[in-house]
């Protein structure tokens, strides 16, 4: 199903892929604690973002649409089109977003370093999944 040139089940098949790759990094390789250590959080405030944790589901949504959108407008269909566009993407925009949490607050450089590694490997796997998509 297509809206507005953009198809719907390559987006979500894109924000699963995102969801189950930020959870294999930050709940299995990366531990709670550990993360939050990075981010320089104390157990309370740990806890309160644990809380908010179930609307963690809208940001690989939205990183799907837009990395359709930004995909469509290159116009360069194809997994290898679409991951590459996707890369660019996550460090230009998403990486660089996430740097604010180090320059202005408590995340430390492997905070940094899982970021990247984040935004790179998730973009370029969902970025393939909507460019692939016919």
């Amino acid at each position: 199903m297509r809206i507005m040139g953009h198809n719907l089940l390559a987006i979500l098949v894109a924000a699963v892929a995102i969801y189950m790759l930020e959870f294999l990094q930050f709940a299995v390789i990366i531990p709670g604690e550990q993360y939050m250590a990075m981010m320089g959080l104390t157990e309370a405030q740990g806890a309160a973002a644990e809380a908010r944790m179930p609307i963690g589901v809208v940001m690989p949504i939205l990183a799907a649409l837009g990395l359709s959108v930004a995909i469509k407008w290159r116009g360069a269909p194809g997994a290898v089109a679409g991951a590459s566009t996707a890369v660019i993407v996550g460090v230009l925009f998403a990486f660089s977003a996430s740097m604010y949490g180090y320059v202005y607050g408590a995340a430390n450089e492997q905070f940094l370093l899982a970021n990247l590694i984040h935004f790179v490997g998730v973009y370029a796997v969902a970025g393939a999944i909507i460019g692939a998509w016919k």
